[in-house]
């Protein structure tokens, strides 16, 4: 479990970074909030192609070192390095270079994202088949993966300390730290963890030497077709559609506040005085994340005594109380309130990675059951990619929203009363709302325990225990 939650704090780590950085483009590098809201999100838009297709070939690999062991250790490697030379941007250009040079890198650094994420989740889902004990094992690998958003919070507070100059250079050296931590820890699963599925239930023909053109072709053929039936079931399942949805809802929900509330702090409530802020920002996001390690505990223990289900209405009911305490808390007068909304956020995004991972473990075994295939791979980037969406989507909508309020940079801590209120409805109405819908989602999800414990004696009495 150690080493699957090492691969999970990197894969955390790789994400905070990505998305956390990307307010230096505009306060470092003055660039429009539109334009890095679509850095954020044009990129994860391949990832709806990149991500299922390298979860099918995941899924159909074959190889002395498993499906996805191979692929995590050389992701493992690729995406952080990526993702530091992605950051040491040249100075004294014009926004339209630092805009097509950011575009570019970031497709290349979330395709070497892909090839470790998408196997890494996917290995998690088959690493146990029974139903309680993949809670266990996704709150362990959630707790440990949590320490990314322990740190996160500070990523403002290093970007700006004097030694690097200004935000730009901070923004360099951060990005170095990262891709030597996320390196070292990604490689952990591929090294230390065995695969239950290790040789494949299902795998391609491959062309051999002096195959003619027709037979190269065939093969080809089949392989898209392969890749094109396995997508179309995957999708035919209601309940992971459910799952899904709930995801992003949750999920973009909190990475819009995380992308957009650090600019309430900053204008609103501290009144454009950064230094100040950053400061704060990192308080209420350290106390979050140190509030999240005992969310997640106490999740692993509801799914296992009252349900998944019902777990996950407890944990996001919370986090929406939280949000709602938002507009009362963020006070210019009594900066210390900032604190108490963050221990119940924190219950949104806690709950959710537990609980989810171990929902699509049972969805897995539901579809082996009604098409005689292993696909973790496959539902694994979906299911992630709609993750990344979310995080883009959040990160797009954010920069606009922003600009919406009628924000100006220049004006530092002089924007106007209209401006404040806006920034004000949107931190708090959003996220309130996407995570009354995701209550209401997972209200009709339709995998019980008995149901999947049923689902899991079929498949033993059919092929065996693995």
């Amino acid at each position: 479990m150690g080493a699957y939650g090492a691969g999970g704090l990197a894969n955390n780590l790789l994400a905070a970074g990505s998305g956390g950085m990307m307010i230096a483009l505009n306060l470092g590098y003055g660039m429009n909030p539109a334009l890095v809201g679509l850095l954020g999100a044009l990129p994860r838009l391949t990832d709806a192609i990149t991500d299922p297709v390298m979860g099918h070939v995941s899924d159909h690999t074959r190889s002395r070192w498993g499906r996805r062991r191979p692929y995590i250790f050389c992701g493992a490697i690729a995406a952080p390095l990526l993702l530091a030379l992605l950051w040491q941007l040249p100075e004294g250009r014009s926004e339209t270079f630092y805009f097509n040079y950011f575009l570019v890198g970031s497709f290349v650094f979330y395709l070497a994202y892909t090839v470790f994420a998408t196997p890494w989740v996917a290995l998690g889902y088959e690493l146990t088949p029974d139903y309680n004990e993949r809670t266990r094992l996704m709150g362990v690998q959630n707790f440990i993966a949590q320490g990314a958003w322990l740190v996160a919070p500070w990523f403002l507070w290093f970007m700006e300390l004097p030694r690097f100059g200004d935000m730009r250079g901070g923004a360099a050296a951060l990005a170095i730290v990262l891709a030597l931590a996320c390196a070292g820890l990604g490689i952990l699963p591929a090294i230390f963890l065995r695969e239950r599925h290790a040789r494949g239930e299902h795998s391609h023909p491959t062309a051999k030497r002096g195959a003619t053109a027709t037979q190269v072709l065939t093969i080809a053929i089949k392989a898209v077709t392969d890749f094109i039936v396995g997508f179309g079931k995957t999708l035919g399942s209601i309940d992971f559609l459910k799952l899904c949805g709930a995801t992003f809802l949750v999920f973009n929900g909190f990475q819009l506040i995380a992308a957009f509330q650090a600019y309430v702090i900053i204008f609103y409530v501290f009144a454009g005085d950064q230094d100040a802020a950053a400061i704060w920002i990192g308080y209420v996001g350290m106390l979050g994340a140190i509030a999240t390690f005992g969310v997640i505990v106490l999740t692993t223990l509801l799914g296992t005594h009252i349900g998944k289900r019902h777990a996950f209405f407890v944990c996001v009911g919370i986090s929406t109380v939280g949000y709602g305490l938002k507009w009362f808390c963020y006070d210019p007068d009594n900066p210390w309130l900032l604190l108490l909304p963050a221990p119940l956020m924190a219950f949104g995004l806690g709950s959710l990675f537990t609980l989810m991972g171990s929902m699509i473990a049972d969805v897995c075994d539901q579809d082996e059951l009604r098409t005689g295939e292993r696909r973790e791979g496959m539902y694994g980037s979906i299911f992630w990619w709609v993750v990344k969406l979310g995080m883009a989507a959040a990160l797009a909508a954010g920069g606009f929203l922003l600009n919406a309020t009628g924000f100006d940079v220049e004006l530092g801590g002089a924007q106007s009363e209209r401006t404040l209120f806006l920034m004000r409805v949107f931190d708090v109405a959003v996220p309130f709302a996407t995570s009354l819908l995701a209550l209401a989602l997972i209200a009709t999800y339709g995998i019980t325990e008995s149901r999947a414990r049923e689902i899991r004696a079929t498949l033993e009495e059919r092929r065996g225990v693995r």
